[in-house]
């Protein structure tokens, strides 16, 4: 019965390709209706199933219809035409009374669906020897109906009783693709488009057309699903492969599905790319084939064309198909051509691969099918060959195959070095800068692993001629400082002594001059401290006096209040910017002479301070002496407040007593110090300065910074012991004096931290003052008024990219936060706000160092080396901007410092071999 309907099935479309159309009433389609019914009817459950009734293929549409959809559908148009409702019924012929349900689904373009439908759910309906649950032709007999229920079915006559379509309507062709294409010309036509696109439809035509049996050419094999993968990163289409013999041509198609099984739409199919997919392969062109078969699938065949480039690979499905095609081509090359070595033709078994001689070393092993005791050849290769042809000629093609085929690899072998080079210039460009060109291996620091020890900075000391700057440096780059020598070291580290010197030089030339200077910068920023004390004292009695008077403030006043306000709200967002408290904090109104004066407004919240970010906002909170004054401005006190209002002028006059008394205090006690810096030595007073000695701005300008500066020396490692009252105060005052010689510049967040180790360390004012100032000429190019820190950020995108392009991706997927802003914390504090105290020793030693041994930006290198540490952890977690700054802020002092050195050591000789090509 399957070979009874695959024939009917191929007449069928033969039908549809020679007479453009398909009558509903074609012998052909009754045949096929009533093979149909046949393979249905075959060894049905009687009892189990319920198909007593006399009608088998009825009862099985009727029990179907109740658990599928479409089969459902195809039940309600039945009884819909047979008048089951209760309405006429329309004029049907016996025959297709007969065959009403499998004409309905047939014409419905569903029969295949439903056969598919019954022969996967065959066990409930059929008996085990039935054909529909045969796993070889239930499936087969599915496949077959889904040319047939592509077409589109007619049912009119002309005059002379031929079968034909109405006018205006497409002609019906074998695929639905082909009407398609046709009443698009129709439209086209009718609205006058150009000829151009008429062309393209009658060339789409005439390859649907081509794919089938006509007059002008043979069609020797076709099998739908082959599988073409037509590019490497597209998925593998199914489609359908044809040979054609034309002639003495012999010519290979491949068409995609999406073109025949008209899943396209009208509009689509003419821009559709899977034109652009379609295969046309003449076989004079063709040199060898290559065949591979594996016992999981039906084989692979890869044509290879005279100019060496192969043809996508075609990929058969299961059940001898290749051998079959192969069979074909075979036939259709003769007599002029053939394949070698030949298929080897075998009595009841057709056509068969060739059995092949392998040669081994020892013995030359026969290749057999797998009935006997050798193994089976799965791979061939197939020559195209004319033997009529001269021998030379019959060569050329192979020759012409070999040069090509050599011309590509040597040609892919330069493309794939010009592409290393450049890749190399790249880095050499854009990473060249970072890195010393004079390479020192990481993995083999020798004795350096130990660091500078006591011993042998002692051996330096006494005999420094024996000792080069340069290994000193390289043991303090792979090892650090010993803890006890720090004190010592640190300032040849940061500049304040040179390699080299004697300790006489050091004592006079050096330290004696720092101390003059110092001692001359205190002097002037005191002096100045008093005159700021001072003016803050009058504007505040002045601001006292007007409130007790109940007079109006003049314009003078109204000046000093807006500064002081400024001042104040510029201190308020500096205590929250750095503080150590995580989250969101907010702005407590100021006092006014020790009162709190309550704030209507909505606080104003701050970033976090640990969020590592700079901040981008700016902030404008109401102090409380605007707020005072706007009480003033609003209700003065009447006749009937009574004693509220004297109650509250007596409240204001103790509180004004009482500031007064503390300022004064706190005056006497910057005057006598003051005394103590300019009295000359006859006991004068010369010198002394006066509120007229300075200008507005600078006075404003100083108050601001010791108001930022008093705010984060309180703070300033407030847990860690040795910052007692009296080395809070040496802080201070080393500050104090750095700002007053960089004003152009003032205090900035962060300073404090900066300096905090150096006092740990040294525990001296001059020297850490001195080292402080050798430090900071690297470091204020990461605050704000320079520029270093966009230039870090760029510089940590371009080495990520070239190091670990990987992790770049993932940053850029998730929230794209490869601008690097999290690492700013990092970059402005040299990461002294990651590590224990400890720790940070050891890595600012590393980075002071670098510049000599490995890189002027090392910090680069540890941010990438800290990222790297955790990479697994963000690539698991697929972390995006906002985690990976809370992941840090809880990292924070818990980091193997040691583990993190060594990896940026190795990521900066990475980058060195990358530029020097080794």
């Amino acid at each position: 019965m399957i070979l009874c309907l695959s024939v009917q099935v191929k007449q069928i479309m033969e039908e549809a390709v020679t007479k453009k159309f398909v009558h509903e009433d074609s012998s052909h389609i009754i045949g096929l209706c009533s093979t149909i019914e046949a393979c249905l009817s075959h060894l049905l459950k009687r009892r189990a199933a319920g198909f007593l009734r006399s009608d088998k293929i009825a009862a099985l549409f009727t029990k179907i219809g109740k658990v599928n959809a479409t089969a459902g559908e195809v039940l309600k148009r039945v009884l819909y035409r047979h008048n089951l409702k209760g309405r006429a019924p329309q004029p049907l012929s016996a025959q297709a009374i007969k065959h009403i349900w499998v004409r309905t689904a047939l014409f419905e373009k569903v029969l295949d669906k439903i056969v598919q439908y019954i022969v996967d759910n065959s066990s409930k309906y059929y008996e085990r020897e039935s054909l529909m649950h045969d796993t070889v032709f239930g499936p087969i007999l599915a496949c077959l109906l889904v040319g047939p229920c592509a077409l589109e079915y007619t049912k009119l006559k002309t005059s002379d009783h031929f079968w034909t379509d109405p006018k205006g309507t497409s002609h019906i062709l074998l695929v639905p693709t082909m009407a398609v294409i046709i009443s698009c010309i129709i439209r086209k036509r009718q609205s006058s488009v150009s000829m151009s696109e008429d062309k393209f439809a009658a060339s789409a035509r005439e390859y649907v057309e081509s794919l089938h049996q006509n007059s002008r050419t043979h069609l020797l094999y076709g099998k739908n699903n082959v599988l073409v993968q037509p590019k490497k990163e597209m998925e593998v289409l199914r489609g359908y492969l044809s040979l054609h013999q034309s002639g003495d041509n012999l010519t290979l198609k491949w068409t995609p599905n999406q073109l025949i099984n008209g899943t396209l739409g009208d509009c689509d199919l003419e821009k559709s790319i899977y034109w652009d997919y379609a295969l046309t392969v003449p076989l004079r062109q063709v040199v060898c084939i290559h065949c591979h078969q594996r016992s999981d699938c039906g084989g692979t065949l890869v044509l290879v064309n005279q100019d060496g480039i192969q043809r996508p690979p075609l990929h058969f499905p299961p059940g001898g198909h290749l051998l079959a095609f192969l069979s074909c081509l075979e036939t259709g090359l003769l007599p002029r051509g053939q394949l070698e070595p030949p298929l080897w033709s075998q009595r009841g078994k057709g056509k068969v691969f060739p059995k092949l001689r392998k040669r081994t070393s020892t013995q030359t092993a026969r290749l057999v099918d797998q009935e006997g005791e050798d193994q089976t050849a799965a791979d061939y290769v197939f020559r195209i060959v004319y033997p009529g042809r001269h021998h030379d000629s019959s060569e050329s093609p192979l020759k012409m195959l070999c040069q090509n085929m050599k011309r590509q690899i040597v040609s892919r072998a330069f493309y794939g070095w010009l592409a290393y080079c450049r890749h190399l210039s790249t880095v050499r460009t854009h990473l060249s800068a970072l890195v010393n060109h004079n390479i020192v291996p990481p993995d083999k620091p020798c004795e350096a692993s130990g660091g500078l020890s006591k011993d042998l900075w002692s051996k330096y000391q006494k005999d420094c001629k024996n000792y080069k700057e340069l290994e000193l440096l390289r043991l303090v780059y792979y090892g650090g400082v010993q803890h006890d020598i720090r004190k010592e070291v640190w300032p040849f580290l940061l500049g304040h002594y040179k390699f080299g010197m004697g300790k006489k030089d050091m004592s006079q030339v050096i330290d004696e001059k720092v101390s003059a200077r110092y001692q001359q910068v205190m002097k002037e920023w005191k002096a100045c401290e008093v005159v700021v004390k001072q003016r803050e004292k009058e504007m505040q009695s002045a601001i006292f006096a007007k409130l007790s008077s109940g007079s109006s403030i003049d314009s003078h006043v109204l000046r000093l209040i807006h500064r002081d306000s400024t001042l104040s709200n510029e201190v308020g967002d500096t205590d929250r910017l750095v503080g150590d408290t995580p989250g969101h904090s907010t702005v407590v109104p100021p006092t006014a002479g020790g009162v709190i004066v309550p704030d209507e407004r909505p606080l104003v919240e701050f970033d976090s301070p640990d969020s590592g970010l700079p901040s981008s906002r700016n902030y404008s909170v109401t102090s409380g002496h605007s707020q005072i004054l706007s009480s003033i401005d609003d209700g003065q006190s009447t006749e009937e407040d009574g004693g509220a209002g004297e109650e509250a002028r007596t409240q204001t006059h103790s509180v004004t007593e009482a500031k007064e008394q503390q300022d004064s205090i706190s005056e006497e006690r910057l005057c006598s110090q003051l005394d103590k810096l300019v009295t000359n030595g006859n006991g004068g007073t010369e010198g002394m300065p006066s509120l007229s000695s300075y200008t507005i701005e600078l006075l404003d300008t100083v108050a601001l910074n010791l108001h930022r500066i008093d705010k984060d020396v309180q703070r300033c490692d407030r847990n860690y012991g040795y910052f007692t009252t009296a080395n809070l105060e040496k802080l201070r005052n080393i500050m104090c004096s750095y700002v007053w010689d960089h004003l152009e510049m003032g205090y900035v967040q962060g300073m404090c931290d900066l300096l905090a180790p150096l006092m740990v360390i040294l525990d001296d004012e001059c020297l850490a003052y001195s080292c402080f100032s050798q430090l900071m000429k690297r470091m204020s190019q990461n605050f704000p008024n320079g520029g270093a820190m966009d230039t870090h950020f760029t510089n940590m995108r371009s080495l990520i990219q070239i190091l670990d392009s990987e992790l770049f991706e993932l940053m850029h997927q998730n929230g794209d936060y490869t601008h690097f802003y999290f690492c700013y914390r990092w970059f402005l504090l040299d990461f002294k706000r990651e590590l224990l105290y400890q720790d940070v020793f050891s890595v600012w030693e590393v980075i002071w160092v670098a510049p000599h041994i490995s890189s002027q930006h090392f910090v680069l290198f540890l941010a990438l080396a800290l990222v790297e540490v955790y990479r697994e952890i963000i690539r698991d977690n697929t972390m995006d901007f906002t985690d990976i700054i809370k992941f840090f802020n809880e990292m924070a002092e818990r980091h193997d410092v040691q583990h993190i050195l060594q990896i940026a050591r190795e990521l900066v000789h990475k980058v060195q071999s990358l530029i020097e090509n080794k």
